[in-house]
């Protein structure tokens, strides 16, 4: 079959035994996730440091007049305050998030979904942190939000990973683009 005629993302078939070739994959992306999920993970968590040392149990602080302030609020629910009585079911979650992307990462050779997922892990990763180690107690910490919108919820910097992550799988998807590096038309 020749190299411009072989749909992606169709196993090549090896035209003399009848079985399926090996396509080269190049190199896994493990790295590549790991890192941006550390570097995700570390600035969620630098952030909402200072932001409980210098700015919790102090007036907002104005960033761009009335359209973006700095604004430590606890969040014990999910996204715009909801489901405050449901914070043991969001750290559940987001174990579960977990796991399922370090399960990924086996099959993971696409540079683009490693960031991606990276992105994803980090902010679930900052998000479960103070879930499992504020206040009220563990599996019941609320998260510590500080970027404030005008107009819009508060969040923080894991939650921006968190959405940015999901905006790069869905385009991602519509580009036919698989964690496995390969690429499909349908």
């Amino acid at each position: 079959m020749a190299e411009a005629e072989r749909t992606i993302g169709t196993p090549d078939v090896d035209d003399e035994a009848g079985t399926p070739a090996e396509q080269p994959r190049g190199p896994r992306r493990i790295l590549a996730l790991f890192v941006v999920a550390a570097v995700a993970y570390l600035l969620d968590l630098i952030s909402k440091i200072i932001v409980v040392e210098k700015l919790e149990h102090h007036p907002p602080i104005e960033i761009i007049g009335d359209l973006l302030k700095f604004e430590a609020v606890r969040n014990p629910g999910a996204a715009f305050g909801m489901g405050e009585a449901f914070t043991v079911i969001f750290t559940c979650i987001a174990a579960v998030v977990i796991v399922v992307i370090i399960r990924l990462a086996r099959k993971l050779y696409s540079l683009p979904w490693a960031i991606a997922l990276g992105l994803l892990l980090g902010g679930a990763l900052g998000n479960l942190t103070d879930r499992i180690f504020r206040s009220p107690g563990v599996f019941e910490g609320a998260v510590v939000d500080f970027i404030a919108p005008a107009h819009f919820a508060v969040f923080n910097l894991a939650d921006s990973a968190i959405v940015c992550g999901g905006i790069l799988i869905v385009l991602l998807s519509f580009r036919g683009l698989d964690p496995d590096g390969t690429v499909h038309k349908d």
